[in-house]
């Protein structure tokens, strides 16, 4: 990106306004169970795996687990579905009836179904770089934070920064003011690097044995510079899990300025990182915002939280269980209870289009069920 320095003194002065307001007052709701108490901080600066049945964190009475494990492998397929009319709006109250799972053009059986309502679980990968000048950092900061008031008491959130590498600031906890703090105390980035493949890539791996709902917000530009890891091996990651990605992109309003301008000579390759952030989105059940104002920051977050509160829970067991360790493609269609085409109309009696988010595939396990991993 070029032709920032005059934005820098201003954008970072709204930063330090920022910085140098105390903590907001959260209201939120009383959870309708009594959720697990927040963790202790990790020792080793990894994301903890929960307990099984329990959001992260361990209970003060969780015994220290062995070193080693014996798993027995489940042939179960887990997918987690949000349903929307054309206009965005969260469908609620849809029965298992109104679900048909193909996989590999194959209809499948419904065995478990069931409406979330867990505490969201979200691990927020925020771009920390000093690349333009620290711009991008400063606009990080401040909507990274706008996002702690959409969260309610019992939600888990978790803080990951990157640069050069990614770095766990805070471990997953219910204190939002604990998240808040650490973004007020991250200081000036100290590498120019925005290695987004290696983020991504890494905090999946963190999150894999993290147990029940889980998601990630990046926060990011879309752009990498030097990770380790390529864009195939991150999509190759991306279809073994189960973690929903959703995306924000920083720099949508900066590359219409200076395409404006006639100095957009970048671009293509943002472009090309729009389609990447679009397909990390996609392929997970997420979706991808690319804002162009501030104002619009309150409204994203909050259909993100009420995507996360409304997401319908679908199990399966492939008819066909090839372990083969392949790529299965999946499809979710939201119908009417004999097969025919969901029927729901705006207030005037029109029509309206049904959307439906799921990932898009799933990778089949090797071996036989009932191997000792």
């Amino acid at each position: 990106m070029r032709n920032f320095a005059p934005l820098r003194v201003a954008f970072l002065m709204a930063l330090a306004a920022l910085l140098a307001v105390p903590f907001p007052s959260f209201s939120m709701p009383a959870p309708q169970e009594p959720g697990p108490q927040t963790p202790p901080p990790a020792t080793d600066s990894q994301v903890p795996p929960p307990a099984q049945g329990q959001a992260p964190g361990p209970t003060g009475d969780q015994k220290k687990k062995p070193s080693y494990s014996i798993q027995v492998e489940s042939n179960l397929v887990n997918v987690d579905v949000i349903v929307t009319d054309q206009n965005g709006d969260v469908m609620t109250g849809l029965k298992k009836e109104n679900f048909r799972v193909i996989d590999d053009g194959q209809a499948q059986i419904i065995t478990n179904f069931a409406p979330t309502d867990a505490p969201i679980t979200v691990a927020m990968v925020m771009e920390y770089s000093a690349l333009s000048y620290s711009y991008f950092a400063a606009k990080a900061v401040y909507w990274g934070s706008d996002f702690l008031n959409h969260l309610n008491k019992q939600d888990w959130v978790a803080l990951v920064t990157y640069s050069m590498r990614p770095t766990v600031q805070v471990d997953f906890t219910q204190n939002k003011e604990e998240v808040y703090q650490s973004i007020r105390t991250l200081g000036f980035p100290d590498f120019h690097e925005a290695n987004m493949f290696d983020a991504l890539i890494d905090t999946l791996d963190r999150l894999q044995d993290v147990k029940g709902k889980k998601s990630v917000l990046l926060i990011t530009t879309g752009k990498d510079t030097f990770s380790k890891h390529t864009l195939d091996q991150t999509y190759k990651r991306l279809k073994q899990t189960d973690i929903s990605v959703f995306c924000l992109a920083l720099a949508e309003t900066e590359h219409i300025m200076a395409d404006a301008r006639g100095s957009g000579g970048n671009q293509i390759g943002y472009l090309q990182s729009k389609n990447e952030l679009e397909t990390f989105s996609r392929q997970t059940g997420g979706f991808a915002w690319f804002p162009r104002f501030d104002g619009e920051i309150p409204e994203i977050f909050q259909t993100m939280a009420a995507f996360l509160r409304n997401q319908y829970t679908i199990s399966f067991a492939p008819s066909n269980p090839a372990h083969d360790g392949k790529y299965h493609k999946l499809k979710i269609e939201v119908t009417e209870p004999d097969g025919s085409p969901l029927n729901i109309t705006n207030k005037k009696g029109k029509r309206m289009k049904v959307q439906v988010y799921a990932r898009e595939g799933y990778t089949a396990m090797t071996g036989q069920v009932g191997d000792l991993r």
